[in-house]
């Protein structure tokens, strides 16, 4: 009977967990995206594109939240925060990586209040230059970024992750 009892009110307790979020939230945390926001959306993926273009660090990282989250091809650890994300991308290094292509197709945004998600995928070639030698390397995968609608209005992106098969080489 106490058995019985335990397990009816741990799932009432679990229902009304449940529920109260969802009841208390306000409507506009849960409003679509409008397409204003999926604009502003579209256009941090494309100033992250660009960025990596223009070899400009600065837009890179700008493009996401200073606590954001880089989770990696191949079971590479993750990249937790600004520091660690500038340490796996930008480390002090003689070595020079230009990106020399980056073509990037958005498949989905979706999302509601302040909170995206934007699936596609991207082909990616770059140059990577350690003294007299030079390596030209491509690769093409999918990703999945999530995004947070900022205090300001602004969107960065807080995750990104992606999967693609093993660098190529290109000679």
């Amino acid at each position: 009977m106490i058995q019985y009892f335990f397990s009816r009110s741990l799932a009432f307790a679990s229902l009304i967990l449940a529920l109260v979020p969802n009841t208390c939230a306000g409507t506009e945390k849960r409003a679509p995206l409008s397409a204003s926001d999926v604009a502003a959306i579209r256009t941090v993926l494309e100033r992250y594109r660009t960025g990596w273009l223009a070899n400009n660090a600065d837009a890179v990282r700008g493009s996401f939240t200073q606590d954001a989250v880089l989770l990696p091809h191949h079971g590479v650890p993750p990249a937790v925060g600004m520091a660690a994300i500038n340490e796996f991308w930008f480390p002090a290094s003689p070595t020079k990586t230009t990106i020399t292509t980056f073509v990037q197709t958005i498949d989905e945004v979706g999302g509601e209040g302040y909170l995206a998600y934007v699936r596609g995928t991207s082909e990616v070639a770059w140059r990577v230059e350690d003294g007299a030698k030079s390596q030209h390397w491509r690769n093409r995968g999918n990703f999945l970024a999530i995004l947070k609608k900022q205090d300001d209005g602004k969107w960065l992106m807080s995750h990104l992750i992606w999967d693609d098969p093993p660098n190529q080489q290109v000679n």
